[in-house]
């Protein structure tokens, strides 16, 4: 048959020459290749001892997995295996259930406290706060048997203006320190300027006030509203205190100071003293206030401070070189 085959390529054309010697080429290998089995046995996985003994030697067979292989979410162990001949360690494994000790709490650190309020000391009572008033000579001034000369003459003084006025009882405090040894009781400032209410005032004070009333107020008054000067409303004059928020005595104390709230004028017409007061009243109050600084030594008003806002505070509180205070 390779000879026919032989002769037949002999009479083929040159180009078909290379295809038949290829062909001829496969034809003799493939009969001297040797024969193969027609079925290959396949091998298992998890097979017993046995069975892995039958297997073909030339086939690998996938090792068994380790019973003690480490879990993928468990460390693993130093442990030494049953297979490497060591003793395996007689303690028993933990469970998996098995409770774990809790964790110590740690403890929270103090919150910090503010340091300690030292106690205060309980208020005193009004009467104690007034024996620790600062002392003032004028607090020992008490009337003599016959009164002085200087007091007679202010009287004289005080009925020659028409200032009428009573004699009033002396006012004595030795707890806190007031005291007017000959205090008169004002009625009015003049013969027609009423003064109210009830004000009681030593001698010096008064005569001071009704000059003032009848030298600054009243032209005062006639030249801005064309009107008399009737009555003067006062809102403070003798009070036994202490200066406010102090522990000086307040020329009231002394009969030394006359507040003036307001003023009334003939025609009926009110003056009231205040922080922001009408055009007209203003420009009448700014009069009165400037020109009052001079013959009383101590003038305060709206604006000085919160205590005299809706009032003039006059005084004639002595003060070095005969000085003024005025605000």
């Amino acid at each position: 048959m390779a000879a026919l085959t032989l002769m037949r390529l002999a009479g083929l054309s040159g180009a078909a020459l290379p295809l038949a010697a290829a062909t001829l080429f496969v034809g003799a290998a493939l009969a001297k290749s040797p024969k193969l089995p027609e079925t290959v046995p396949v091998p298992v996985l998890n097979q017993s001892q046995p069975a892995q003994k039958d297997a073909p030697a030339d086939v690998p067979l996938p090792e068994p997995r380790p019973a003690d292989a480490p879990k993928p979410d468990q460390p693993a162990t130093n442990e030494p295996s049953q297979k490497s001949g060591q003793h395996k360690d007689p303690r028993p494994e933990p469970s998996a259930n098995a409770p774990r000790p809790t964790e110590k709490p740690t403890e929270a650190e103090p919150e910090a406290q503010p340091p300690p309020i030292a106690p205060q000391p309980p208020e005193k009572p009004a009467e104690a706060q007034e024996e620790k008033m600062l002392p003032d000579p004028r607090s020992a001034d008490l009337p003599e048997g016959k009164m002085p000369d200087e007091e007679l003459a202010c009287r004289r003084r005080l009925k020659s203006m028409g200032v009428d006025f009573e004699e009033h009882k002396p006012e004595h405090n030795p707890e806190i320190g007031c005291s007017i040894p000959y205090p008169i009781m004002l009625k009015t400032l003049g013969k027609s300027i009423a003064i109210g209410p009830q004000t009681e005032l030593n001698c010096e004070m008064a005569e001071a006030a009704a000059r003032f009333a009848a030298d600054v107020i009243q032209p005062a008054a006639k030249a801005e509203f064309g009107a008399d000067l009737k009555s003067i409303s006062q809102a403070s004059a003798f009070v036994c205190r202490p200066r406010n928020g102090t522990r000086k005595l307040s020329e009231h104390a002394f009969g030394n100071a006359l507040d003036i709230s307001s003023f009334t004028l003939s025609d009926g017409k009110k003056i009231e003293i205040g922080p922001a007061p009408p055009e007209k009243d203003g420009k009448f109050l700014n009069a009165v206030r400037k020109a009052a600084c001079g013959p009383f030594k101590t003038v305060l008003g709206p604006g000085a401070d919160a205590d005299h806002a809706l009032h003039f505070h006059l005084d004639l509180e002595p003060r070095r070189h005969h000085g003024t205070f005025c605000q």
